[in-house]
């Protein structure tokens, strides 16, 4: 518990972000040696200068922590650090992912199979088919659903996971002491049982305008891909889609008619070239591999195996650990999900690469 206490404190520091708390955390050692070390050590840290000192030494941050402790026991909300074996992994490894989320519910965060759906808060009839008959083809794969429990194809998403019994997760904008919009309780209640609530905010903390634009990185760094259903030029669901491209995340979007203004967006990210076009679920399901299932092909090395260079560069990471995730191998070779599934069955054909479980991969 005292670790969590000075974890959750990091976050409480005035106009520390997420980089400059990792920076503080790599040169102390531990958020606990953050609020040990002396003013002095702290103004030697890169980007760190008296008036954060000073801040970084007040009793503010503390008493913060202990508030928001107190709510965290008390309402049964669990706190995951980005160091912990339960944060999401798929959104640890980059710069900007927050330090602390607060989660709320039963699923795993980490499931093998993440895919998230956004689109307009006020659908057409024919997107909210689109959206619930792509989660009935996609249900037999058992994918954790994610969206940000918004009005229109956000709520659809949710309420048809539901109705499949897939696990589904919304990521809020707020604090978990609210929920906006308050007409989506009774759903949220729901997703406790099969999925749960996150966010990156406190308790308390109100939704602000600034902070949806934000919850919408996590939408996209916590999935393996995300579909776009509808959505206008511009909004919420193209910063998604942004966030998901430079995350290297697959993109697919639905396609529609030219002149229709809640199709405008998706067009125009297939037309970039900055989603896939998506007819039905098993476009997703081919890119991503999912058809081949957990078939593991028992072809013994050969001595001389031939590699391209992007093989090469899986074999050089893997031979620095013993084993790595498939999420840490997308981000560090900055490929797409669909990219490196393709590279490591290739791998794993060739006799070089073996899968473990949890889509971990280790050399033969």
């Amino acid at each position: 518990m005292e670790h969590l206490f000075y974890q959750i404190a990091l976050t409480k520091i005035p106009k520390v972000g997420p980089v400059t708390a990792r920076t503080l955390v790599s040169y102390c050692g531990s958020p606990q040696e953050v609020f040990l070390s002396s003013t002095k050590s702290l103004l030697k840290i890169p980007g760190i200068g008296g008036q954060l000192a000073q801040q970084i030494k007040s009793e503010e941050p503390l008493r913060a922590a202990e508030k928001e402790l107190f709510h965290l026991v008390k309402q049964n909300i669990a706190a995951l650090f980005y160091l912990d074996e339960h944060y999401p992994s798929r959104l640890k490894h980059y710069p900007d992912s927050p330090l602390i989320v607060y989660y709320k519910g039963s699923s795993n965060l980490n499931a093998s199979r993440i895919v998230a759906i956004v689109g307009t808060r006020k659908p057409t009839v024919q997107g909210t088919t689109f959206c619930e008959e792509f989660l009935e083809q996609i249900a037999p794969y058992e994918p954790l659903i994610i969206s940000g429990l918004a009005y229109g194809i956000d709520i659809c998403a949710h309420r048809k996971a539901l109705e499949l019994k897939l696990p589904t997760v919304g990521v809020l904008a707020h604090g978990l002491a609210h929920l906006y919009p308050p007409t989506h309780r009774s759903v949220a209640q729901r997703m406790l049982e099969n999925g749960g609530i996150i966010t990156e905010y406190g308790f308390e903390t109100n939704a602000e305008k600034e902070h949806f634009p934000l919850r919408n990185r996590i939408i996209a760094g916590m999935c393996d891909a995300l579909l776009v259903v509808e959505t206008a030029r511009y909004g919420g669901s193209i910063i998604t889609a942004n966030f998901a491209n430079e995350y290297n995340k697959d993109v697919f979007a639905v396609p529609g008619r030219v002149k229709d203004p809640f199709s405008a967006g998706c067009n125009e990210l297939i037309k970039n070239n900055q989603a896939h076009l998506l007819e039905s679920a098993e476009d997703l399901v081919r890119m991503l591999r999912w058809d081949l299932g957990d078939f593991r092909y028992g072809v013994q090395q050969q001595l001389f195996t031939e590699l391209s260079v992007e093989e090469k560069n899986i074999v050089n990471l893997l031979r620095h650990d013993e084993e790595k995730d498939i999420d840490a191998l997308t981000y560090l070779s900055q490929k797409s999900n669909s990219e490196m599934a393709t590279l490591l069955l290739e791998l794993e054909f060739k006799g070089v690469i073996r899968a473990l479980p949890g889509k971990r991969y280790v050399l033969v």
